[in-house]
């Protein structure tokens, strides 16, 4: 799960952070060394937080008699002893498989800094920016990232796959023009079967997140219902004219301040705590094989978005010498296609699909 560009990489006037200077009357204001603080503590809060998941989702499959534990895959910074060169770029990458709970997850920190701006990247940034920015994006601009990016399937069709990641991406216009950055993320379900209850509880946790910050001027594009339509924006299969799953949060271009890093850290926090107390109230609900079957075809509509779709999984498969396993961690374990698959009428099945074609409002 590599780190992606953000979506509409819109640099339009409120949208971005510039290091360069911030106006206020006469005065002009410095603020690089401020955002380039925000950059460094948000990337350390990452791999703080990496850990801490991993921990709470090991004791979640010990208590359900599973032994199964994250593998630790490293490379660059991270590889050796000099983990304190900031310099460099690095990434972990962690791996759960044959749980009890988790029949494969992965939680993935990335870290990338002196990384150039292809021309196709630079003119993407560049043609939505607004033309009273004043920032000149182009081809070899450097560049710098970090993101956690997580994906847990489920074993049991009755607990719904969880997916989430937040990241600040940060470039410097070689033409002094000032540095730009902001930050993405958010949350979502894709369930096999739907328990209403299951699907509110979730999204009220995000609406309740999102009330706490909307009120705050540094975080103005805090608002749960228009993050919640780029969830279900995003997340959609246009060749099947059907969404992935049942949404949650998704945003882009979020200016990088400390506020902004405040609501993040909090986007992160409440990751575990949305997903945990589901997993308490089915891991015991029992399901027949003809529901797990159900749940490897709709898996197939899961990898058929990532491949054909996310933008995370083409950032990574473009970056020269990619590390093909890490960018191909979030495929599920096991998928089915079935040739022109119908479902019943009047089933959980179909039901489910009705969501999947015409998204609901949760709260």
């Amino acid at each position: 799960m590599p780190v992606s560009l953000p979506s509409s990489l819109s640099m339009k006037s409120g949208i971005h952070t510039r290091l360069s200077a911030v106006s206020s009357g006469a005065e002009t204001v410095a603020v690089e060394s401020s955002l380039e603080q925000v950059f460094e503590e948000f990337a350390s809060f990452l791999q703080t937080k990496q850990a801490d998941i991993i921990s709470e989702i090991e004791v979640v499959e010990k208590n359900c008699g599973s032994d199964s534990v994250f593998s630790r895959d490293t490379w660059g910074v991270f590889e050796g002893d000099d983990e304190e060169d900031v310099k460099k770029s690095g990434g972990i990458t962690r791996v759960i498989q044959k749980g009890a709970i988790i029949e494969k997850g992965a939680c993935s920190f990335t870290l990338l800094r002196g990384g150039k701006l292809t021309a196709d990247r630079a003119a993407a940034i560049q043609g939505r920016q607004g033309s009273e920015d004043g920032v000149n994006i182009q081809e070899g601009d450097m560049y710098s990232a970090a993101a956690l990016s997580m994906v847990l399937h489920t074993r049991s069709p009755m607990i719904p796959t969880f997916r989430s990641d937040v990241r600040i991406f940060m470039v410097e216009p070689s033409d002094g023009s000032g540095t730009v950055a902001w930050f993405g993320g958010g949350s979502d379900l894709t369930p096999y079967y739907l328990f209403d209850e299951d699907i509110k509880f979730f999204h009220q946790q995000l609406f309740d997140l999102c009330e706490e910050y909307s009120d705050d001027d540094q975080c103005n594009m805090v608002n749960y219902k228009s993050m919640k339509e780029a969830c279900d924006k995003y997340f959609y299969l246009p060749a099947r004219s059907e969404h992935r799953g049942v949404g949650g949060m998704f945003f882009d271009d979020m200016p990088a301040n400390k506020k902004s890093l405040a609501f993040l850290e909090a986007v992160t926090d409440n990751w575990m705590p949305s997903w945990f107390p589901i997993i308490e109230k089915r891991k015991n609900a029992e399901y027949s094989e003809q529901q797990r079957e159900w749940q490897l075809l709709r898996r197939g509509r899961y990898l058929e978005f990532n491949l054909l779709y996310d933008r995370g999984v083409k950032f990574g498969l473009q970056t020269a010498n990619p590390r093909v396993e890490g960018v191909m961690v979030s495929a599920p374990p096991l998928i089915a296609w079935e040739y022109n698959h119908a479902v019943e009428e009047n089933s959980e099945e179909e039901r489910l699909m009705k969501i999947l074609k015409n998204p609901i409002e949760w709260v």
